[in-house]
């Protein structure tokens, strides 16, 4: 069998699949709060005792880490958790184990997804030898891309969340020195993310809000809530800079990749603001990029809405592993 986890900073997602092509079959599936263990060796054994898997029924193991892998090995980004392969494996018993960024385990589930775990957005016109881009906000902004090599999709990181934020109006002009002056520098992140719609809050708010309190924990809900229902003007401008960015951004890694295959949108935030992302904004953003917008106007646009993605991909990443 395979084990597969999706590490995150505040909880982590771990299942134990058996091996099938193209798509694992999943068979235990638990989620642990991440800091309620002092190693993920110390959790992987509890989740194994949990569902009752002896570790000499293990091939492989993948894990999609929230961090940058260097190696065989990840410091994540939001706790002192450093994680290293071979120790991994020795602790475990198995064989092999692989550390993936998150989004590139999250990469890896696209060329298996089905289409009802699939929302279109444009239909465009896929085409089965070109690239895929992936573009995921939530908890913060990632990328990656799928390169098709012969007829295979080969996931390849990106921090392309990271890179600066382009301003495509007077208005979004505005924010960028808004962004500045408050972080210093300005990336995509600081807009695409939860954390970045409190950004756009407090860009788009001059005086206190009636409806959302921005130090809540759940304040990017709040504003997207306060948005749909319209009761806050100011909520439905940042949510629909939200929306347009992510077009433009979508658009972006269209561009940078030739994605032909199709660009994807994961993570926490699409799933939630469907309505939102079926408006004009988002597509009249993607589809803005003169003189080839021919070119995007043509790749398919979609959302992913199967729940686990990450730790799926991981399991296609422990059956190529095995």
């Amino acid at each position: 069998m395979l084990l597969a986890g999706d590490v995150g900073g505040t909880n982590t997602r771990l299942g134990v699949f058996a091996p099938a092509e193209p798509r694992p079959v999943l068979l235990h599936a638990r989620t642990y709060a991440t800091t309620g263990f002092a190693t993920l060796a110390a959790m992987l054994v509890r989740f194994l005792d949990d569902v009752g898997v002896g570790r000499d029924t293990l091939t492989a193991a993948a894990f999609g880490v929230a961090g940058p892998v260097v190696g065989d090995e990840v410091q994540l980004t939001n706790i002192d958790w450093r994680v290293n392969a071979g120790e991994l494996a020795a602790a475990l018993g198995v064989p092999r184990v692989r550390l993936l960024n998150d989004l590139l385990a999250m990469a890896h589930a696209i060329p298996v997804l089905r289409p009802d775990e699939l929302v279109e957005l444009q239909a465009g016109t896929r085409d089965p030898r070109g690239n895929v881009a992936l573009i995921a906000p939530g908890t913060g902004l990632g990328e990656a891309f799928l390169v098709n090599v012969d007829g295979r999709l080969v996931a390849i990181p990106s921090e392309g969340g990271h890179a600066d934020f382009a301003p495509r109006s007077p208005r979004e002009t505005a924010l960028l020195a808004f962004l500045t002056g408050r972080f210093g520098r300005a990336d995509y992140e600081r807009v695409l993310s939860g954390p970045g719609l409190v950004n756009l809050f407090h860009f788009t708010h001059d005086a206190a809000c009636r409806i959302v309190d921005p130090s809540a924990a759940d304040a990017a809900a709040r504003i997207t809530a306060a948005a749909r229902d319209r009761t806050c003007p100011r909520c439905v401008e940042a949510l629909d800079l939200f929306v347009s960015t992510l077009g433009a951004e979508a658009g972006n890694a269209a561009l940078r990749t030739v994605a032909t295959g199709g660009v994807y949108l994961g993570g926490g935030i699409p799933p939630k603001i469907l309505p939102a992302l079926r408006t004009r904004s988002f597509l009249a953003a993607f589809r803005a990029k003169a003189p080839l917008a021919d070119l995007v106007a043509a790749v398919p646009v979609l959302v992913i809405v199967e729940p686990d993605p990450g730790l799926l991909g991981a399991a296609v990443a422990a059956s190529g592993a095995s």
